[in-house]
């Protein structure tokens, strides 16, 4: 089987980017070629530099518009895209393409706390809100409604009656750094 190759689409400061590049790096059945990024100032950029991973900065309109990253994705011969902290909405034209084949991690447990404007911080403060006991995360496909693709994979945590938004976003980027790359791995296998 020849090696995989994946794309990053990333917003923010790319700690599971980084994550899964240095994870694919030690191995021959994918690897990170390329990072798209919305934000031409997001450090997830710098990250892709420092590890020689060529990267490109887009905008809402080449995203949509289709040409532009299309013909980046096939250049590099993508076949599996994952998103990392990216906030736009994939269009349906890249869902039709690489149909199962984008896979996005959510900060809390889908089907709960999903959905437009549920992000970051967002999702901690509504979980903490809520009186949850507990939260996670959630690996999923992506498909045309935000937060309800097929889940991967999911990982709990345990809430502190004391814990703050802060607290629960520390623990959620603990099971983020240490789960989504293996689950990415077990699905590209499962599927090829």
């Amino acid at each position: 089987m020849s090696c995989i190759k994946i794309a990053i689409f990333a917003s923010g400061s790319g700690t599971n980017a980084e994550n899964i590049i240095k994870y694919f790096g030690d191995k021959s059945l994918c690897e990170v070629s390329l990072v798209l990024c919305n934000k031409k100032d997001a450090y997830v950029l710098e990250r892709a530099r420092q590890l020689n991973i060529p990267s490109v900065v887009f905008n809402k309109k080449q995203l949509e518009d289709g040409t532009y990253i299309d013909d980046l994705l096939s250049e590099k011969s993508i076949e599996f895209i994952i998103l990392a902290g990216f906030l736009l909405k994939i269009p349906e034209r890249l869902l039709n393409k690489y149909h199962k084949r984008i896979i996005n991690i959510h900060p809390a447990l889908l089907p709960k706390y999903g959905g437009k404007g549920m992000h970051g911080m967002h999702v901690h403060e509504a979980v903490i809100a809520a009186g949850e006991k507990e939260s996670g995360i959630t690996v999923h496909i992506i498909d045309a409604d935000y937060d309800k693709g097929e889940t991967l994979f999911q990982a709990k945590c345990t809430i502190g009656k004391e814990d703050t938004p802060e607290d629960l976003a520390s623990k959620i980027h603990e099971l983020e750094q240490r789960y989504f790359p293996e689950s990415i791995e077990n699905y590209i296998l499962k599927t090829k």
